[in-house]
């Protein structure tokens, strides 16, 4: 089994922490808000404002379900587009009023459902794409488990991006992109080697800022020492940016997204 796969396998382990699981133990006096005022409530995002270390912070995450009952009511962490449009009302409530946003990745994708797509799921995320550019507070992202594709980039704008060290962050599930090149899901191990998901392979390539470390074995082992590793980052990340104007805040993201895939330099004369 090649270290690729097994870096996959850890990031869907069963018993790695989920968004939840991190709010609790990183913040005090959380309350959670839900809907997006149109047509529901997403279980599969979690959206609240609490304080971190003293400082009011808005936290948006992907939550994945533990039991049955949880994965059903979570719709195995895939949000729908009431999802998303519930994370953008609660970003925008944070930019109204000041406030850091922290957003949590750990998505298989956005829900591919007939009725998603009638509600507009690809409208939804486009639309998050481009507000989430345009927030004047700092935004710090981090993907704890799997980040996939445009489900988990609807979220994934933000002036500092992290990767915890045994999470992936793909255009593609290894199985979807094995079926469709090599028309078969099972060479699943091969695909996920040639798409560079982990977070190695995406610091080198510039895609993001720094790898969070986790505890031996990987975060499963150690809850709470995943989540203390996760603290020291993000205290770090706010203590970079509490002091940038919004417009600085804005232009830095922008810079930063503008040069990803870009590997080529026009020549000055």
């Amino acid at each position: 089994m090649s270290e690729v796969w097994q870096r996959v396998l850890l990031a869907r382990h069963p018993k790695r922490p989920h968004a939840l699981d991190y709010i609790s133990a990183l913040m005090t006096d959380f309350q959670e808000l839900h809907g997006d005022r149109a047509f529901g409530e997403d279980a599969a995002i979690v959206c609240g404002m609490g304080m971190f270390e003293g400082q009011p912070l808005m936290v948006v995450g992907q939550q994945k379900g533990r039991d049955t009952k949880q994965k059903l009511l979570r719709n195995f962490g895939m949000p729908k587009p009431e999802g998303y449009r519930k994370a953008m009302r609660v970003m925008n409530l944070a930019a109204k009023f000041g406030r850091p946003i922290l957003t949590l990745l750990d998505t298989p994708g956005a829900y591919p459902g007939i009725d998603a797509e009638e509600r507009g799921q690809a409208q939804a995320i486009a639309w998050n794409l481009r507000e989430m550019c345009r927030l004047g507070v700092p935004i710090v992202v981090v993907v704890i488990g799997e980040g996939g594709s445009g489900g988990a980039l609807a979220l994934g704008v933000g002036n500092r991006v992290y990767m915890l060290e045994n999470s992936i962050y793909s255009v593609i599930s290894p199985e979807s992109c094995a079926a469709i090149i090599y028309r078969d899901s099972a060479k699943a191990e091969q695909a996920a080697n040639a798409l560079k998901l982990t977070a190695p392979d995406l610091l080198r390539l510039n895609l993001i800022d720094a790898i969070i470390p986790e505890p031996p074995g990987g975060a499963h082992e150690n809850h709470s020492q995943a989540a203390e590793l996760l603290r020291t980052a993000l205290r770090m990340a706010l203590t970079e940016l509490k002091n940038l104007t919004p417009a600085e805040l804005v232009e830095q993201r922008y810079q930063k997204f503008r040069k990803m895939g870009s590997f080529f330099e026009e020549n000055p004369t």
